[in-house]
């Protein structure tokens, strides 16, 4: 009974967020509560939410934390160097900024943190989707999947949680992968290069004074249309194509809201900076010139975040104490006055509201989904589930898993709930625990569209990109992602 109801919560929780009958906040809190009335233990609700509130906080101050430090670092000019080499890349061409998009979340991903790397890859991107006219969830699927490819490095989570959870050194586990992780992100640029190639048929390609068409242009030049992207900056012509070739999923409300605030002009930074006027290149990005940078602090802004960082990696304080203490330190030295810090906080607070609401929201979802036991009598009727013969494969068996699982659940649930079982059913077959490892990395690039990761919601939510439109695009293209890095773990004898 608990198996069923937990899929049907699921379920209906999916199918209502993507059919855009109730948002994703609603949809957190009064489905699990009503679910957990139909599974007899409405009484217990309060402390299940309690409890996943509870588990759920020192996240929620993380991200909270991350949100301020990272912004008041793209505010003063931190990323800017790397934001323009990308913006330098794009030029004005819908396949350049596609793949630009993935390539910045890879570089970013670095940190190791899903939340820094969306931030930072939404507020280089963002205005120049809106400016050429771009599906928003282009560039939300791109930078998830590429994000999730990344995530498997040993300070970013999943490697730790698994070599924890089996004994195992996490460098054992991971170091074989990345040949099959390397092919997983060549994999996601090679996505966003054809993605990128559909946005470019469908909006044309802007072209500068002086600059050559691409060769693989459709059409002729044409000056831009009075209203249009290319309208709105001066000394931009437009390639006139049809609108017709969208990109598949493009056609929510996020790419129409994306078209058509674009072609009302230039939009806002989403970090409250204002608008920001066209660049050297001719098209909208970091505002050059805003009053917030601070070129002269560049190299202590540097120091601090390379050394925030590190301390995150060595785990010398938990990480929202870490945040919190940076965000601090940020704001009083490059902001010294009262006012000014004040400002930059509310700046940011939009952002700061969303995400942390957000996450509590789906405090009650995953609060439900442990308390009531559905998760453990969903994981035992899967592994129950597979058939006899398939012990000697259980590497392969895990890999597939790995996607649903890690998508439906947590990845502490899944690593220290699931993979023992799966673990100790592949060693009475004679498979290896690093093989069952490293098999459960694979769901990655899908875990990270998951409704129940918070940093998905600082993707989305910066991106003004609904959830429901995000998952429905994204979804097929992450599964794709992870099955190909199973396929080449596999093929190199890795798993």
């Amino acid at each position: 009974m608990l198996t069923f109801l937990g899929f049907a919560m699921i379920a209906t929780f999916l199918v209502l967020i993507m059919m855009k009958k109730m948002s994703p906040i609603a949809a957190l809190v009064l489905i699990p509560a009503l679910f957990c009335v139909f599974a007899g233990k409405g009484a217990h609700l309060g402390d299940y939410v309690i409890e996943g509130v509870g588990k759920l906080a020192p996240t929620a101050a993380m991200l909270m934390f991350a949100i301020v430090y990272f912004g008041v670092m793209i505010d003063v000019g931190l990323f800017d160097p790397i934001v323009r080499g990308i913006l330098r890349f794009c030029k004005a061409d819908p396949m350049r900024v596609v793949v630009g998009t993935a390539v910045l979340a890879a570089i970013v991903s670095l940190d190791g943190d899903g939340s820094t790397t969306f931030m930072i890859t939404v507020s280089a991107m963002y205005p120049l989707y809106k400016r050429l006219g771009l599906s928003l969830v282009v560039m939300t699927g791109v930078a998830a999947t590429a994000n999730g490819v990344m995530n498997t490095l040993p300070w970013g989570g999943p490697t730790a949680r698994a070599a924890t959870a089996l004994k195992l050194d996490a460098a054992d586990i991971f170091v074989p992968m990345i040949p099959a992780l390397a092919v997983g992100l060549l994999f996601v640029f090679v996505l966003a290069y054809v993605l990128g190639m559909k946005e470019r048929r469908r909006v044309g390609t802007l072209v500068l004074p002086g600059q050559a068409a691409p060769e693989d242009a459709e059409a002729e030049l044409v000056p831009a249309a009075p209203g249009t992207a290319a309208a709105a900056a001066p000394a931009l012509a437009v390639t006139s194509v049809p609108a017709s070739a969208s990109v598949e999923g493009s056609a929510g409300s996020s790419a129409s809201a994306g078209s058509s605030a674009s072609a009302a002009g230039p939009a806002a930074a989403p970090h409250g900076n204002g608008s920001a006027p066209a660049s050297e290149d001719g098209f909208q990005g970091l505002d050059p010139d805003r009053p917030t940078l601070r070129p002269r602090l560049y190299w202590f802004n540097a120091g601090l975040t390379v050394a925030l960082l590190t301390a995150m990696i060595m785990e010398l304080l938990p990480i929202p104490v870490l945040f919190l203490l940076g965000a601090a330190l940020a704001l009083t030295v490059n902001f010294p006055h009262m006012p000014d810090q004040k400002a930059r906080i509310a700046a940011h607070a939009d952002n700061v509201l969303n995400v942390a609401g957000m996450v509590f929201a789906a405090a009650v979802f995953t609060g439900v989904l442990t308390g009531t036991g559905m998760v453990k009598h969903m994981a035992d009727w899967l592994v129950g589930a597979i058939p006899e013969g398939m012990g000697p494969h259980m590497a392969l068996v895990t890999g597939l898993l790995s996607l649903p699982l890690t998508y439906f659940m947590s990845n502490d649930g899944f690593y220290f709930g699931v993979l023992p079982v799966l673990a100790e059913a592949g060693a009475a077959h004679g498979v290896s625990p690093l093989e069952i490892a490293r098999a459960s990395l694979v769901g990655q690039a899908l875990h990270m569209s998951s409704p129940l990761v918070p940093a998905v919601y600082v993707l989305v939510g910066m991106a003004k990109v609904e959830f429901g439109d995000h998952t429905r695009f994204t979804v097929k293209w992450a599964a794709l992602t992870s099955l190909v890095v199973l396929a080449a773990g596999m093929l190199f004898g890795i798993i």
